[in-house]
């Protein structure tokens, strides 16, 4: 499968907002309650949001026959080339084709001063886990996080690069 990795623009909003929905609800279903799940997509993917994630961090979308199928954010670094990986999600049909090794790989080679990639992960999401654990991510720390009033099992994992 073909397809491209490049930064995100504004005119991507709409479709980023799909793949967030869609991946978000395959990803959480049976683990997040949906009427959560959909508050937290309403706050963190409406256009205002995404707007100011594009001005102030680093979003990348994977692009298959012009249709965005993942996307990633990474925060600014921070002290010590430290960066939050905020989100990588890809629409289901196209988990395990290296889509999301590759939105890992540009933010890791594209966003200047990286040494340490972060990654909160809900622990129930074992694909998540799984993947991070391949790319060499190795866990920091567990703990419970209140989510919208549903406690989430969250595991901190990092990246030395």
């Amino acid at each position: 499968m073909s397809f491209v990795i490049r930064k995100m623009i504004k005119e991507d909003i709409k479709q980023v907002q799909y793949v967030a929905k869609r991946s978000w609800n395959d990803t959480y279903e049976g683990i997040i309650p949906f009427d959560i799940q959909e508050n937290f997509l309403e706050y963190a993917y409406n256009d205002e949001m995404l707007k100011k994630r594009l001005e102030g961090s680093f979003l990348f979308v994977a692009v298959v026959e012009n249709t965005i199928v993942g996307f990633a954010n990474f925060s600014p670094v921070k002290k010590e080339g430290e960066v939050e990986l905020g989100a990588i999600y890809l629409h289901p049909n196209h988990q395990g084709k290296g889509i999301g090794s590759a939105l890992l790989q540009e933010g890791i080679v594209n966003v200047e001063g990286v040494r340490k990639v972060y990654i909160n992960v809900e622990k129930e999401n074992e694909i998540g886990k799984t993947f991070y654990e391949a790319k060499g991510f190795e866990t920091v720390e567990e703990f419970d996080d209140e989510f919208d009033g549903h406690i989430l099992k969250t595991v901190r994992m990092v990246l030395k690069v």
